[in-house]
């Protein structure tokens, strides 16, 4: 969950490199797609966006259109759910018992279940609709010493406290023995259907073998902790010290080992780190000594799967909360429409080595665009190839906004275009103050109110102007099914001619439109060619626009 920490920075890693192969003009191309039918000249347009079904074909991963809670799944259709967060760092699977840290006044309580509820509660709803729609579940294990023993501040009937009840702390100097347990990766000993609640110890490898029993044809991912790199201010009472390079490195290889000892099927993400500075040294780590974090911990993880013989860590799992400010705000920081100019630019940071953006990141630090995925991606094939990129918390703000709409929808577009292994939106407010980010996330899981979705595979779109235009397109059965998404930026509205190099003559282009009218996704008149698989379609100012030929 992103917190707001001040900090230093010891070391400055340059960005560079590429995405690990982008793809040439045949790139990932399959014979079965036939003879390409070229595409005549649209006509005049504002904008111009070229689709090609025979270039930059890559898989997109079905997990990046996920959510940490709040989606209305019949609705958004998230591909996966995550149950994570600060409040999983010190949570009890065995009792639902869990610890706010300073999101709460470091108060034990029954946020996920009160004595009695069953094990694991914090996990089960999410298992249960991976179960019933066929998509994936992602569940947050702790690697600290302590998780909380007890529900003692229940607030109103278990459901959470309606005012901070007490820290801890007041509970005397022997808090961590009175109101937490031992936590431990290993139980060393046969598993139970039924935890012992009543012992001192809890063990993470017999919580991913009760997940395995219940929901063993789940696609279950498991988070090894959150936000590790503040757990001295979130989490002070059970970890007051901040963390260190070796501590974390020996943490999460001790528990990767032990989740896949309990369920080898189970997939595994760490660092889970909150933000740049995380990236960088582990938010000045006392044992930094000028190393940047991401390689250090990536050599640590090649050497010990080398030695395990197997895939320990499986994504390096990164949050991603733009530091980008626009009219005097840091964009994630509003809900409404304020910096709506930097917003609906700010993906660019995400991959454009020619964009800077207004933040520290690149007014401090870089001196320079960000260019994040690329420069994380050449970290993965420089230090642990095979390695999946992961962002399980991300945001950019203007939830209520059509500006939130344009940056979700940017960002999925980048995400599937660039091979990010798994992603999932934090709503940093209630799903009503979020309705512009989510119906963002709809542009590819339900556009229709149907079922209507991006492909599978990812394949060529350009623009002639990524300022004002971005466009990202999906093919789907050899050239058989393309799904267009285009995004107006600008606050005018403009006319883009769209051309679409496909095995066939399009007839026509379905037309799906979100506005600032309305979070709702309306379909509007089917456009008509000028040319063979050519067209002008008029977009309306900040709008997302998806096109399905037929």
């Amino acid at each position: 969950m992103r917190s707001a920490i001040a900090f230093s920075l010891l070391a400055v890693v340059a960005c560079g490199g590429d995405d690990g192969g982008s793809g040439g003009p045949d790139a990932g191309m399959d014979a079965d797609l036939g003879t390409i039918v070229e595409p005549g000249d649209p006509g005049a347009a504002d904008v111009r966006v070229d689709v090609r079904v025979d270039r930059d074909r890559k898989t997109i991963s079905p997990l990046i259109y996920g959510v940490n809670g709040g989606a209305d799944v019949a609705r958004d259709r998230p591909r996966v759910q995550r149950s994570g967060g600060n409040r999983l760092t010190a949570y009890n699977w065995e009792n639902n018992a869990s610890n706010a840290g300073s999101d709460y006044c470091f108060q034990n309580d029954g946020t996920f279940g009160g004595p009695g509820s069953m094990p694991a509660s914090a996990y089960r709803g999410i298992l249960d609709d991976a179960r019933a729609r066929g998509t994936a579940a992602l569940v947050t294990v702790p690697i600290v010493d302590y998780v909380a023993a007890d529900h003692d501040d229940l607030g109103d009937a278990g459901q959470g406290p309606p005012a901070c009840v007490g820290d801890v702390r007041n509970s005397g100097p022997n808090y961590l023995q009175t109101r937490f347990k031992a936590n431990h990766a290993r139980k060393g000993s046969a598993f139970s259907p039924t935890p012992n609640a009543g012992d001192a110890d809890v063990y993470q490898d017999e919580a991913i073998d009760f997940i395995r029993r219940g929901w063993g044809d789940v696609r279950v991912l498991v988070d090894l902790d959150n936000e590790p790199d503040l757990w001295s201010g979130t989490h002070a009472r059970i970890h007051p010290q901040p963390v260190t390079y070796a501590e974390l490195i020996d943490r999460t290889l001790t528990y990767a080992a032990a989740v896949k000892d309990a369920w080898p099927a189970a997939e595994t993400l760490g660092f889970v780190s909150y933000g740049y500075a995380g990236y960088l040294n582990l938010q000045n780590a006392p044992d930094a000594g000028g190393r940047p974090f991401i390689p250090t911990f990536l050599d640590a993880v090649r050497a010990a799967e080398t030695t395990a013989g197997h895939k320990l860590v499986d994504y390096l799992d990164l949050h991603w909360y733009p530091e980008a400010r626009g009219d005097g705000q840091r964009i994630s920081d509003v809900s409404g429409g304020t910096g709506a100019a930097a917003r609906v630019q700010a993906p660019r940071s995400l991959w454009d080595a020619t964009y800077e953006e207004d933040s520290w990141i690149v007014n401090d630090v870089l001196h320079g665009p960000i260019a994040l995925i690329p420069w994380v991606k050449q970290q993965i094939a420089d230090h642990a190839p095979g390695t999946k990129l992961a962002f399980t918390e991300w945001n950019y703000g203007g939830g209520n906004d059509i500006s939130g709409a344009i940056a979700t929808a940017d960002v999925l577009g980048v995400f599937g275009r660039d091979e990010v292994g798994l992603a999932t939106l934090w709503l940093l407010r209630s799903p009503a103050q979020e309705r512009y980010l989510l119906a963002g996330l709809r542009a590819y899981t339900n556009f229709d109110g149907n079922g209507g979705a991006f492909g599978g595979t990812s394949v060529a779109a350009t623009t002639s102007d990524v300022a004002r235009v971005t466009a990202y397109a999906s093919d789907d059965d050899f050239g058989g099914r393309q799904v267009i998404v285009v995004i107006n930026k600008a606050t005018q509205p403009l006319t883009v001619g769209v051309t679409v190099a496909a095995p066939r003559t399009i007839d026509h282009l379905e037309r799906w439109q979100l506005t600032s009218a309305s979070d709702a996704i309306t379909a509007g008149a089917a456009v008509t060619p000028t040319a063979t698989n050519a067209f002008r379609v008029d977009v309306p100012a900040a709008s997302v626009t998806v096109l399905v030929p037929r």
